[in-house]
């Protein structure tokens, strides 16, 4: 990896790591805080901008990370022109929100809490524009959901707030799993989860059967997230978060993540009708709607906010045009909307910030008493309306000339006339924005008295608008990096010239009927909007409303339904599930015929057989009686460890007899809290449906074990049995499985082992401290106790037998690489070596003994073998990879030291640990059921005399 991959993969990690310090550095003060927020913001930026010249020259910078190349996950990034355009952004706008939010937010709301959620939020937005891997590019873009829902809903004391982040979460987030399948198939049909590949198999993909369901997935994402009809109506929900979170997300970060999605997987998608079609009008009816619901909204927010809605439609048409010259326009739309709308947006927070109202009926007269938020708010105002001499008026013509000679359905007028309306609607609520703004006499009645803010506050804005005027007259400004992100975009070689006079065209006369219709439009608007209020139409949030309380009911019945608490119907519904559609995937065919045939079998294992059935048989039907079905359960084990030894498998039968042994010892303790009997509850009608869910399933599990048997099918064995020794350093292939090429696995079973050692003592801790404990102390185990309960042949035996034992547990941990055993058969025979102490001579005189915590042995168990798989990065070598050697320490013959003997131990401790802990924990609650402890090696010392007295006598 070079220098350059090393700063591009630095520069999608700095935001994550600088959202670390706002939550330490408010304790030095808002200004602090906000430097240290901004700091990894800038150095992002500035390490950007260092490739700027080679990326507008036309080249790729590229940084890889293999995770799992072989499952195709990696972290890879690329940075291209339309890469860079974003970047530049997010991370140019991020710097002035964090100034603008320094002044705007109060003294009482959390500013680190701010700045962290911001910093977050920037993250993911530029491992958005900046992943290579679709995969890794889909969990930053569920990542700015999460994030986004905590901006939204920052201010948590408004009800408003809390539903617009669950709104916004819901909508964008659905569209983001909907997403997550369309790039599968996309990766699927191309060969690869980069995109860098992908974007080079357009053809292939164009023709693939698949391309429309990817499509309309892919789509459903960007849709959601750019808020598109009929998905729009999140967006202006979202205004209830602070305004510099508003400012961020409709200008440069979140709503235009659909807009960079649908922009970079232009090349690969675009080019067919049901692009244009789907695309196009989609964008087309969202930008007509949103601009005629922001015409006659008076929240100013709300008005900036359809505002947006309707931006981001013209955004979408323009792509789904699949033109190179509509694709130049949307670039360089993407460009002025975002200087005009984010000034818009902080002169709102602004008016809203002195004024203490957003209500545009409240208003009027501002520019007398605010004329530097007059001057950005009508700048602004002017290049959303397209105006001559400001950014917007340039992209908007641009599009007005694609729109000119678009046609659909064969009609060469209906794109034309909407997106002349589209622009007539945006004309009026932006003149609409300035005169009911700020023009008007001065009023008498505003909620508090008007003034300009402190440079701080319009210092972010008015740079903004600098860049309207400039953008706007001088349009060969931006021609760099408008040529480097369309070319990008397109994937072809542009030279696009920007101008401010285009001829006399179409798109001029569709430019002058918008302005001239949007001035009459605003000199009409007070009958407009009286009859718009009275007119009858769909509400969106009401909708939505109406379908999550309806989602939810109708998950709610299901789940009183499923979820009865009886654990019967929640296995017979797995089970019937299971069965159902393993029977769909074998009558799909695909079987072939049969290859081996049925081996003799012997009498003996006929024979055993037949004992496994039976005793299978009789603890079904006499498990009521609990003692007995242990018995019947032990029986089942033990035959079963007989199975493995006839079929050669050592490892597996002693494991088998030492889980048998544990169980049955811990179950024995268990049982003596339990009555003898389980009463009987299920029906004669249950029982029928049970007992043929069972024999369906078992028939099912035994058919598909004698398919598997009767045929030649390639596993992954030989391999294990090729590179047991080479590969891992041990002739035992079962312990090397377990300890190195599938010690992963290994590794997460005994963690869970550990945690449900500490789980069982955690609910014990609950239950003698709960309402069960005054029934423990009331309840009366076991009245016929034999007065003998640690008899003197038990105690002698097993002291004499607890040295072998541990010596045996010592000699199969250390065989256990070359020969049957390791550290889990070790560990439960050690455990049982203890367990046999505590029967004999009682729980509390072998406590006094013990030296050693059995949680320490858990957590000692877990980190050394952790320590021990992290030990292989050092070497360069992958989690987990084992190593070894030959020693040879006279007078002892060569013998082997594998790194794998110290995972053996972790996995010995955690085993050890946890079986115990399991062990104290049955003893606790017997202790305080009133069981009396002894506290010598048994209850009647035969050492001790007798006093010769009558009495004895």
């Amino acid at each position: 990896m070079n220098t350059s991959d090393n700063v591009l993969i630095l520069i999608a990690l700095l935001p994550f790591i600088g959202a670390l310090v706002p939550g330490l550095m408010i304790r030095a003060g808002r200004n602090a805080c906000a430097s240290f927020t901004a700091v990894p913001t800038a150095i992002a930026l500035i390490l950007l901008l260092t490739f700027a010249p080679e990326v507008m020259n036309g080249e790729v910078i590229q940084a890889e990370v293999n995770w799992l190349p072989q499952l195709g996950l990696s972290a890879s990034f690329f940075l291209d022109g339309l890469g860079l355009l974003f970047a530049c952004m997010i991370l140019g706008v991020g710097l002035l929100i964090t100034l603008y939010a320094r002044f705007y937010l109060s003294g009482d709301d959390p500013v680190g809490q701010f700045y962290t959620y911001l910093l977050l939020f920037q993250g993911a937005m530029l491992g958005i524009v900046l992943s290579d891997n679709i995969l890794l590019l889909l969990v930053f873009w569920e990542l700015t959901s999460l994030s986004s829902f905590l901006l939204i809903g920052y201010w948590k004391h408004l009800p408003e707030g809390r539903q617009g982040a669950r709104m916004a979460l819901t909508v964008t987030g659905a569209g983001g799993l909907a997403m997550i399948g369309g790039m599968l198939i996309l990766g699927n049909i191309a060969g690869s989860y980069n995109l860098t590949d992908i974007l080079q198999a357009g053809d292939a993909i164009r023709a693939s059967e698949w391309y429309l369901p990817a499509l309309i997935l892919i789509l459903l994402g960007a849709f959601t997230k750019s808020a598109q009809f009929p998905f729009h109506f999140w967006l202006p929900h979202a205004m209830a978060a602070p305004t510099p979170v508003s400012a961020y997300l409709h200008s440069a970060t979140m709503v235009k993540a659909g807009v960079f999605l649908m922009a970079r997987m232009w090349p690969v998608l675009s080019g067919t009708d049901a692009w244009f079609y789907i695309v196009a009008t989609t964008g087309l009816v969202t930008m007509v709607l949103g601009a005629l619901i922001a015409l006659f909204k008076d929240d100013l927010k709300a008005l900036l906010a359809f505002s947006t809605v309707s931006h981001l439609g013209l955004l979408t048409m323009l792509l789904g045009f699949g033109t190179e010259a509509a694709a130049v326009a949307a670039v360089f739309h993407i460009i002025n909307h975002l200087t005009f709308k984010a000034a818009l947006f902080m002169t709102a927070g602004i008016i809203d910030h002195e004024t203490h109202t957003r209500d545009i009926k409240r208003l009027g007269g501002l520019r007398h008493l605010m004329p530097i938020t007059f001057f950005i708010g009508t700048v602004a105002a002017l290049s959303m309306a397209g105006i001559p001499l400001f950014n917007g008026f340039l992209s908007k013509e641009m599009m007005l000339e694609e729109a000119s000679h678009t046609y659909w359905a064969g009609s060469a007028y209906a794109v034309p006339a909407l997106a002349t309306i589209g622009a007539l609607l945006s004309v009026a609520y932006s003149f609409r924005f300035i005169s009911h703004v700020f023009f008007g006499p001065v009023r008498d009645d505003y909620p508090s008295k008007p003034h300009d803010p402190p440079f701080g506050l319009w210092a972010s804005p008015a740079l903004l608008v600098i860049l309207v005027i400039l953008i706007g007259v001088m349009p060969f400004l931006a021609e760099g990096i408008v040529t480097a992100a369309a070319s990008a975009v397109t994937g072809a070689e542009l030279h696009p010239h920007l101008k401010i006079w285009h001829g006399v065209t179409p798109a001029l006369f569709m430019s002058i009927i918008a302005i001239f219709g949007g001035a009459v439009l605003l000199a009409m608007h007070a009958p407009l909007d009286r009859a718009w209020i009275k007119a009858p139409r769909p509400e969106a949030k009401a909708i939505f409303d109406s379908l999550i309380a309806a989602i939810v009911g109708m998950t709610q019945r299901f789940t009183a339904s499923t979820h009865n608490g009886a654990i019967s119907r929640y296995l017979a519904i797995f089970t019937v599930s299971s069965v159902v559609l393993g029977a769909i995937a074998f009558m799909g065919g695909g079987l072939s015929e049969p290859t081996r045939g049925m081996l003799p079998v012997p009498s003996v294992i006929a024979v055993g057989w037949i004992m496994l059935v039976v005793a299978t048989v009789s603890v079904v039907t006499m498990h009521h009686h609990r003692f007995r079905s242990l018995v019947l359960i032990g029986i089942i084990g033990l035959t079963i460890s007989a199975g493995f030894v006839y079929m050669s498998a050592p490892d597996l039968a002693l494991t088998q007899i030492s889980v048998e042994t544990v169980t049955i010892m811990l179950l024995l303790l268990a049982l003596h809290f339990l009555p003898k009997e389980t009463p009987k509850e299920s029906p004669f009608g249950l029982k029928i449906r049970d007992g043929i869910i069972a024999i369906a399933a078992g028939a099912g599990v035994g058919g598909l074990a004698f398919a598997f048997m009767q045929r030649d099918i390639s596993t992954i064995s030989s391999y294990h049995v090729e590179n047991s020794y080479e590969g891992g350093g041990g002739t035992n292939v079962v312990n090397v499985i377990l300890v190195d090429f599938r010690g992963y696995d290994t590794y997460g079973e005994i963690i869970v082992l550990g945690i449900a050692g500490l789980l069982i003592y955690a609910l014990m801790q609950a239950l003698l401290e709960g309402p069960a404990a005054r029934r423990l102390r009331n309840a009366n185990y076991a009245q016929d106790r034999s007065k003998d309960r640690h008899p003197l042949m038990m105690v002698v035996v097993t002291r004499v037998l607890m040295p072998i034992a541990l010596m045996v547990g010592i000699y199969i941990f250390l065989r256990g690489h070359n020969q049957p055993g390791g550290g889990f058969v070790a560990g439960l025979v050690v455990a049982i070596a203890l367990l046999m102490q505590y029967m004999a001579s009682g729980f509390a005189w072998t406590q006094d003994r013990q030296r050693i915590e059995y949680h320490t042995l858990i957590g000692f168990g877990v980190i050394i073998a952790g320590v021990t798989g992290a030990g292989a990065w050092v070497f360069g070598a992958p989690f987990l990879t084992s190593s070894y050697t030959y020693v040879h320490l006279p007078p002892i013959e060569e013998f082997e030291l594998a790194t794998a003997m110290l995972f053996d131990l972790g996995v010995f401790l955690t085993v050890l640990g946890a079986v115990m802990l399991m062990l104290y924990s049955l003893s606790r609650i017997a202790r305080y059921a009133g069981t009396t402890v002894n506290v010598d090696p048994m209850d009647y010392d035969p050492a001790s005399r007798v006093e010769d007295t009558p009495e004895a006598r």
